[in-house]
């Protein structure tokens, strides 16, 4: 039975089985406004899981018009250009469902590739953002783990490479790359797909969504600044939306952080353990639960010190020498500006994203390849600046200063999706759901929640409220996996509320299996041979997500609030859990660079 003190969470049956959506139906019996997150605290558990079938979202399935081989005759000319083709258009089968591939290229090289369903199209499209600086096509999906309607294959599913090739390090140096790469490349995509569904259905899409985390997130957020009647629903995931300060500054400090006198890293991965348990032995009671999470990381103000070997210590299997501590320091704090004592960026690693480190910027062993170090440097060296600077230039050379900044500032408007002002896409309708795991070690969860607050500074709190949440995962690293529950279905609760009107709320996220999760969003390494990941340029069929049996389940609400155990029950339920306001709610978030979250005019 459902408690009335709560929304009501439901798997319902949109089209075969069950998926997980969030309803308000009990909004007005709780005084929970449909149009903004819940502004009162209650003390009672989350609801368990019930079953429903919202007709409202079962639209009939739709079949081809013509043959698939058919399209490859449409003249892309009009969108992309002279030299703009489909490579091919051949049935396959994907998930066991039968389904028509297109392959094309827009001029002058972005790649795309869209998917539709032969049999069973049910009236929607998805596009699949890309993840670091992209170079390939992944149709790979996140954040809709469960989802009926896609786990039975009825999307249309869209992805492009941006324009580049994982083998092109230097595509910076053509300015076509860089508008392509910046936000060209999604955008046409989403014209030809919405080309092809009408010329394959006899019509086109009742309801179009992005989805996408990392860069893919980044280029969500651009296509609700730039193009808002492109999609109705867009979920942006860990967004790369700061990208001039996120891979100039940011991937180059930490670098350069744990770099010791020699040029070798200071603290290497097997460290990392020590240093997180550190920080859970001082934050993790914070937020009401021992569970090796921290769901408030905003409150925790953690000391290095506390690990520093003592003098003459012979043991230091334990303890932290003072150049680890220094090299630690640095990697919280982040880089100042050293005139003003300014931060050049929103936010660094929070504490608790410590286990997080090894995939991006701490190396397991003096020489193993460091992410962080290989984004940073083609970034600043083919994309940062107006004028390309010399390729031996090094992350010795940047300038972590106010001069630094000014310089990445000018391309800001091109790469950068940090823009609040999304009056026309709130007015078309448009619905946003911003995600990040509180543990990302790689795009600091700082910067999202920074435009977060930006959207209401711009826009007014009870206007953002009507068409924007915020949802914050207590132990996930960088889109996926982590401590904590990293699986959810946040395409559902997306549909509901595009298509009935019906804000979400609580959201229930599952604890991965290992292999369980797909490579959404995740990078690949930048382009160039030296990426540390090797990634094929187009993924084959579409990934979905499983999730296993009898997975602990949490559930999620929209920030400012989060889960805390109410102290009966199972632990590992989502039922056992009860709603509470953060300790910590910034209003603002004072960095160097704080008019990149202000209004601006985009450079086309």
């Amino acid at each position: 039975m459902i408690s009335n003190s709560f929304t009501r969470l439901w798997q319902g049956v949109a089209v075969f089985s069950l998926f997980t959506l969030v309803t308000m139906t009990e909004a007005a019996q709780q005084n929970v406004p449909a149009s903004g997150p819940s502004k009162h605290v209650t003390n009672q558990p989350a609801a368990a899981v019930t079953s429903l079938t919202p007709a409202g979202l079962i639209l009939p399935a739709v079949k081809s018009v013509i043959d698939c081989s058919a399209l490859t005759k449409t003249d892309l000319t009009a969108l992309g250009g002279e030299g703009s083709h489909i490579i091919s258009a051949k049935e396959t089968q994907t998930n066991g469902s039968p389904f028509c591939q297109v392959d094309g290229v827009l001029s002058p090289a972005v790649g795309f590739r869209v998917m539709l369903p032969t049999t069973r199209w049910i009236q929607r499209y998805m596009q699949i953002g890309c993840g670091g600086l992209c170079g390939s096509i992944r149709t790979e999906v996140g954040a809709a783990a469960g989802c009926t309607p896609l786990n039975a294959n009825g999307f249309v599913i869209g992805a492009t490479d941006m324009g580049h090739g994982m083998d092109d390090d230097a595509f910076g140096n053509s300015a076509q790359k860089r508008v392509d790469f910046a936000y060209r490349a999604q955008h046409l995509t989403v014209l030809v797909s919405k080309q092809l569904i009408a010329a394959y259905y006899g019509r086109g899409p009742s309801y179009s969504y992005f989805n996408g985390c990392s860069d893919g997130g980044r280029e969500a957020l651009m296509e609700a600044q730039r193009y808002p009647d492109d999609f109705n629903g867009i979920i942006a995931g860990a967004p790369a939306m700061n990208l001039q300060v996120q891979n100039a500054i940011f991937n180059a400090w930490l670098v350069l952080a744990n770099t010791g006198a020699e040029g070798k890293p200071v603290i290497l991965s097997s460290r990392l353990p020590l240093i997180h348990n550190a920080v859970l032995a001082q934050c993790d009671a914070e937020d009401g639960q021992v569970d090796g999470l921290i769901s408030d990381p905003q409150s925790c103000h953690f000391d290095p010190q506390v690990l520093s070997c003592k003098a003459g210590s012979k043991d230091t299997q334990n303890c932290l020498s003072e150049a680890e501590i220094t090299a630690l320091r640095k990697i919280y704090e982040g880089p100042k500006d050293p005139q003003s004592g300014q931060k050049l960026i929103v936010g660094g690693p929070m504490p608790g994203s410590e286990l997080a480190w090894g995939a991006s910027f701490i190396p397991a062993t003096a020489d193993a390849p460091n992410f962080s170090k290989t984004i940073a440097l083609n970034t600043l060296q083919y994309l940062a600046y107006v004028k390309n600077p010399s390729k031996t230039l090094t992350l010795n050379d940047v300038q972590f200063n106010k001069v630094g900044l000014s310089e990445l500032a000018k391309l800001h408007p091109l790469y950068d999706a940090t823009n609040p002002d999304l009056k026309a896409f709130y007015e078309a309708g448009g619905k946003l759901i911003l995600w990040h795991g509180w543990a990302d070690g790689h795009i600091s969860p700082a910067n999202t929640l920074a435009y977060h607050q930006a959207l209401a500074d711009t826009m007014g709190g009870a206007t953002r409220d009507k068409f924007e949440r915020l949802y914050l995962f207590p132990g996930m690293h960088h889109c996926s996996g982590g401590e904590g529950p990293s699986q959810m279905d946040l395409l559902s609760p997306m549909m509901n509320w595009v298509e009935q009107g019906i804000a979400p709320d609580v959201i229930i996220s599952y604890q991965a299996a290992q292999k369980a999760t797909t490579r959404f969003g995740q990078p690949g390494g930048a382009p160039g041979k030296g990426a540390p990941q090797a990634v094929p340029p187009r993924s084959q069929g579409i990934t979905l997500e499983t999730l296993a049996q009898g997975a602990a389940s949490r559930p999620v609400y929209p920030y400012p609030f989060y889960a805390v155990y109410s102290g009966k029950g199972d632990v590992n339920s989502a039922a056992s859990y009860k709603r509470k306001r953060l300790k910590t709610v910034p209003t603002q978030y004072p960095w160097l660079g704080q008019d990149f979250f202000k209004p601006y005019q985009f450079i086309e």
